[in-house]
């Protein structure tokens, strides 16, 4: 009989992507003591997380609205979805370097704003054009910082858009310098770009280190009528500093996807309602992507893409299997075998892999495993989690 598991929705999830769950889980939103929960932006921290759940898929990419501190004590690995709203993002940053080179934001108020018949409305017009005169984007140089799957199909856009591209990531990785287009230049350092750059765009998580990224200082390095664009996360900009900057000269314009009470109603500042990933192919691609990392991970223990987890896949070469969440601490593979040795169990395979404070590990063995010998493993100082997936 194959296993059953039971899916718990708090936002409504695309059906492309639910349908990758097999069709004898129980999914909706009014399940109890589920496995396992999928989330778009309904904010978790506010929720008592029941203790049946051993995952949470986050269909999107920033997950700041589950307490994933909480989920990793637990042995919790919360999942999101990397890349796959790369696309509508990207079409949304290179629209917003044209509403800020071209006051197009501006220049619908305007017209918004004429009365009287056409004919006057037509003149108005004609004297009022020459306050949005605009400038074309090839030529300039593109600023981006943070070059994962949205920041390298940004600067592969700005190329083909006759740009040049000025990029930085301390933490890029060997996969992402790959798709990155060879014609982009390294910048060493934030300071760097923003002195450089004509547009700046803006592609990394919220932590501390990315805190006010655009600030009062490194808004004074910029050479003027510079477009800054976020599309990232509130609070990656100092939106005084860019206010500022746009009364000295240093900021032509700023277009971002994060309304606050100060951007309203200021002059060259376009703010847009969190449109990044609001694309229906953008949520069906996410979804798709979340339910089946979470299928796998309930039914065979592997790990993609989760935020607190490492990767890892083991292929099944045996009916019984261990999944084990653990603190990352010295000793914690041998007391494992140690355990599954003393009670006789020969290991088929095995993978130990860690992620800052947390590690995991998938045990392959060739027999059944008892309640007793799991409870020895719980019982296991640092373990935080034994899950035991039998083949059916």
């Amino acid at each position: 009989m194959a296993k059953s598991f039971k899916i718990q929705t708090l936002n409504k999830i695309s059906a492309k992507g639910l349908a990758r769950l097999p069709g004898n889980y129980s999914v909706g939103d009014a399940v109890d003591n589920p496995d396992a929960i999928l989330v778009r932006s309904h904010n978790m921290h506010e929720m008592d997380v029941p203790p049946s759940v051993q995952a949470i898929g986050r269909a999107g990419a920033g997950t700041n609205n589950i307490p994933v501190k909480k989920m990793s004590e637990r042995g919790v690995p919360v999942f999101n979805a990397p890349g796959a709203n790369s696309n509508a993002v990207k079409e949304l940053v290179i629209a917003g370097m044209l509403l800020g080179a071209r006051n197009i934001g501006g220049a619908i108020n305007f017209v918004n704003g004429l009365e009287g018949p056409d004919e006057e409305l037509h003149k108005k017009t004609e004297a009022g054009k020459k306050h949005f005169v605009g400038h074309e984007l090839p030529g300039r140089t593109l600023g981006i910082v943070g070059l994962g799957a949205i920041g390298s199909l940004v600067a592969d856009a700005a190329i083909k858009l006759g740009m040049e591209v000025i990029g930085f990531d301390p933490g890029i990785t060997v996969e992402a310098a790959w798709k990155l287009p060879s014609s982009v230049r390294k910048a060493e350092s934030v300071e760097e770009l923003v002195r450089a750059a004509d547009f700046i765009t803006l592609h990394v998580p919220l932590v501390d280190a990315t805190r006010n990224l655009i600030n009062t200082q490194r808004v004074a390095l910029m050479k003027g009528n510079v477009v800054v664009l976020n599309f990232a996360r509130e609070g990656v900009v100092d939106n005084a500093a860019v206010l500022e900057g746009m009364k000295d000269g240093k900021i032509l314009s700023y277009v971002c996807d994060f309304p606050a009470n100060a951007l309203k109603g200021q002059k060259n500042v376009v703010c847009l309602p969190h449109l990044g990933a609001s694309t229906g192919e953008a949520e069906e691609n996410c979804a798709v992507m979340v339910a089946e990392q979470v299928s796998d991970f309930l039914e065979d223990g592997n790990i993609l893409n989760s935020v607190n987890f490492p990767n890892v896949a083991l292929p099944r070469e045996s009916a019984y299997r261990l999944a084990i969440a653990n603190a990352n601490v010295p000793n914690m593979v041998g007391q494992i075998s140690t355990a599954l040795a003393e009670a006789k169990l020969n290991i088929h395979n095995m993978v130990n892999k860690s992620k800052g404070d947390m590690a995991y590990t998938l045990v392959d063995v060739d027999s059944p495993v008892s309640d007793a010998v799991l409870s020895r493993l719980k019982a296991i100082e640092g373990v935080l989690r034994v899950r035991y997936l039998p083949a059916e």
